[in-house]
């Protein structure tokens, strides 16, 4: 199986998407939902006397099959152990990647909830204990064909790319370069800080909008982990970080509610705290190369109209500016350690 290289979003026509469903047993009654997704297009399908279904195509030659599988297995051996995350459906053989007409495609089932509320102390400690739970399963074996959180991955690359594509307005791009190097500096300087860190599987994108929360009352309350998709090797921290905001104070207390339930199932190294602010920055430089990387699919032009504008790269510059001085600050503390 191969995704066809020729092949565009454009290409993803209503009866093409309906006929890949039901080419693996679904009888569709017509009902499509096209949801929040650029990278990939998810939507929700009706199926005939039944729920409706959750179908994410893949973007084309942007994952090998291998990797794709990959974040499968992962997703269904967390399920495995009883964690609650949304993994895909497999068919009657159990696979869970099909292709139809060049497009490769994934079925999930339709899970509801809302964004966890994170200025709650119970939530934080919950989501500590199943992030937690996903690390000590994470920890069990290495991905092979999925990519790993680094430097190079995060910051270089994505920067090469801006710089070698154009995207920089040129009475801008001698301060980008100035500021990039001033921050790539500070970023090397924190990984120098936890040196030998253990890489895990992660969920990799664990952001508030990744997760769903179900109310005290539902069947399975509590958060339900969803879209594997950015899945990947990196300290364990990448999975926590995103769930800090606020001035430093805040996000202190922040991180002490979910380490208090995250040490109940694994233990943290709290020396990965040197790598907060530097995940951060990468984040943001990453951001835009992603969206720079992407720019000439029209689903970007019509959601991201600010983007490559001169004000978008004057407040790109302000805000790695920012992290400059976050990146010279001590780590966050955890009581007993920093």
């Amino acid at each position: 199986m191969s995704s066809n290289t020729n092949l565009l979003y454009q290409d993803l026509t209503p009866d093409r998407l309906l006929n890949a469903i039901e080419s693996i047993g679904y009888p569709c009654d017509g009902r499509v939902l096209a949801l929040n997704s650029y990278e990939n297009r998810v939507y929700q399908i009706g199926i005939e006397g039944d729920v409706p279904i959750i179908a994410k195509f893949y973007r084309p030659n942007r994952w090998s099959n291998a990797a794709i599988l990959e974040e499968h297995a992962f997703a269904q051996e967390l399920g495995g152990h009883e964690l609650p995350v949304v993994a895909p459906l497999p068919d009657v053989a159990g696979r869970t990647l099909h292709e139809f007409e060049g497009f490769r495609f994934a079925l999930f089932p339709r899970c509801a909830g809302r964004t966890p509320e994170l200025d709650d102390p119970d939530t934080l400690e919950w989501m500590g204990r199943f992030i937690a739970r996903i690390h000590a399963v994470g920890a069990l074996k290495p991905f092979v064909h999925r990519p790993v959180v680094n430097i190079e991955s995060f910051g270089i690359e994505p920067y090469a790319f801006i710089l070698e594509h154009d995207f920089i307005p040129a009475e801008l791009q001698q301060t980008y370069r100035s500021v990039m190097d001033d921050v790539m500096l500070r970023v090397r300087r924190c990984f120098a800080q936890a040196p030998d860190v253990a890489h895990i599987r992660l969920h990799g994108d664990c952001h508030p909008g990744n997760i769903l929360w179900s109310p005290l009352d539902s069947p399975l309350p509590g958060p339900h982990f969803v879209d594997f998709d950015d899945c990947r090797s990196g300290p364990a921290i990448q999975d926590i970080w995103m769930l800090l905001s606020g001035e430093r104070a805040a996000m202190n207390t922040q991180l002490m509610y979910i380490m208090e339930g995250y040490n109940e199932f694994y233990d943290f190294n709290p020396v990965e705290l040197h790598l907060v602010e530097a995940l951060r920055t990468l984040r943001i430089i990453h951001y835009a190369g992603w969206l720079a990387r992407r720019w000439e699919d029209p689903a970007f032009k019509m959601s991201f109209p600010w983007f490559n504008t001169q004000r978008y790269w004057q407040d790109h510059i302000l805000a790695l500016r920012e992290q400059m001085a976050l990146l010279d600050e001590p780590p966050l503390a955890l009581p007993g350690f920093f």
